[in-house]
């Protein structure tokens, strides 16, 4: 890997550890506040609208400047958001203009590395910063569940004093002030990213001429044999990853009986998982064999509804593990195959941005119906076999849809193909 790789890897991880542990001290602020169960989700959910609100926009951004400059700039951005939670701005609103930053980041963040990186180096690459994002989702609902533990909390407040302008008051509020220091120190190391030279055609900046574009871009995705395929896998997993972490939380809350602090934590346990399933994808599969994975996703789906078999903490963590091994196997090699099937068809930042839209919007679509399933007091246990079920289904009709478009075309001498 070049040298420039493993700078991008120290920028994501923490700027995806402050995004993890800044939702712990969210729902941590929206518990202080007595806010409904059903508005926690809404924490993500307003956190993702700004992914599909800008898709038409935030590639091309990403296209018109060096890609560590934008990924400098919406870092600060999520400086901005961290601090507006201490000025009478509701949390969901916060979280929302940090998502405002992330939105605009991630284009940047995953179109570097289809320029800084040949083809047969992406699952690899995937593999490793899927890795590294992971390690920071556990590390970050860790760190997020410390930082509002009480005896943590406590030392933290005694020495915050000097911060009383901040109305520092509240575990949440310490927790926040520290986040928002690690959010500065991913745009230092965004600053020693380097140019990769990589430049596009002039950026036309007109709404109407954007959004005509991203519609072209958009299009041409789906109606691409392959893109259409990793496409719909992507979304799906990033739309029931979202809405898992809240699961996860509400079912170690309700059925282990376990606090916020530790169900943070045992949420991570996850993510743990997805680590090791994307560090294992990265090692055996191989670009031009990745759509073999698809049947690992339908196995993740059948063992979702298996958590409601488990009564203890101690049982629930190979489980866990297990589920996000699952999941990180199947989708880094789909992610990857989706950068350089976009990169060929479209540009890194723009396919990156049909990426984001779609897996966002399913984000949205999935976890407005768990707080409506939650509003409707539906048992977790139900939710969990609905979750699972779905997700098996949906990832058996892609793979019916694969088979037929094999029947027209081949896989692997798409895969091959390269930018023209």
């Amino acid at each position: 890997m070049k040298r420039g790789f493993y700078t991008i890897m120290a920028a994501q991880f923490f700027s995806s550890l402050a995004d993890n542990a800044l939702l712990i001290a969210g729902i941590a602020m929206l518990i202080e506040m007595h806010a409904p169960e059903w508005m926690k989700p809404l924490l993500k959910l307003f956190f993702t609208i700004s992914y599909v609100v800008l898709a038409p926009f935030v590639g091309t951004l990403a296209d018109a400047l060096p890609k560590a400059r934008v990924m400098f700039v919406t870092n600060a951005i999520k400086v901005f958001g961290c601090f507006l939670m201490f000025f009478t701005v509701h949390p969901v609103l916060s979280y929302a203009v940090v998502g405002l930053g992330a939105a605009a980041y991630s284009p940047a963040k995953y179109g570097i590395l289809t320029e800084l990186l040949p083809p047969e180096r992406l699952v690899a690459a995937n593999g490793w910063i899927e890795g590294t994002t992971v390690g920071s989702i556990i590390l970050g609902t860790v760190l997020g569940g410390l930082l509002i533990s009480p005896k943590v909390s406590a030392v933290l407040l005694a020495h915050l004093g000097p911060l009383t302008m901040l109305n520092v008051t509240t575990s949440a509020d310490a927790a926040i002030v520290l986040i928002a220091f690690i959010y500065v120190l991913a745009a230092l190391f965004n600053l020693n990213i380097p140019d990769t030279g990589v430049r596009y055609a002039a950026q036309e900046f007109h709404p109407i001429v954007q959004i005509r574009a991203f519609r072209n871009c958009w299009l041409a995705l789906w109606r691409d044999r392959l893109g259409q395929i990793t496409l719909a896998v992507t979304t799906l997993f990033w739309g029931a990853g979202a809405t898992l972490q809240f699961i996860v939380l509400d079912w170690a809350r309700f059925s282990l009986g376990m606090p916020l602090n530790r169900a943070a934590i045992l949420q991570s346990v996850v993510a743990l998982g997805i680590a090791g399933g994307a560090m294992l994808a990265a090692r055996y599969v191989a670009l031009i064999s990745s759509l073999r994975v698809l049947p690992v996703g339908v196995a993740m789906g059948l063992m979702v509804p298996m958590m409601t078999l488990v009564s203890t903490e101690a049982a629930a963590y190979p489980m866990l593990v297990m589920i996000g091994a699952l999941a990180g196997f199947f989708v880094v090699p789909m992610n990857a195959l989706l950068q350089h099937r976009g990169y060929v068809l479209l540009s890194a930042g723009h396919s990156i941005a049909v990426q984001n839209f779609n897996e966002n919007l399913n984000i949205l679509l999935m976890l407005g119906l768990y707080s409506l399933l939650l509003h409707l007091e539906l048992p977790v246990d139900a939710v969990i076999f609905l979750f699972g079920g779905f997700v098996a289904l949906t990832m058996l009709m892609v793979i019916a849809r694969h088979r037929r478009n094999q029947r027209e075309y081949d896989s692997e001498r798409l895969i091959g193909q390269s930018r023209h």
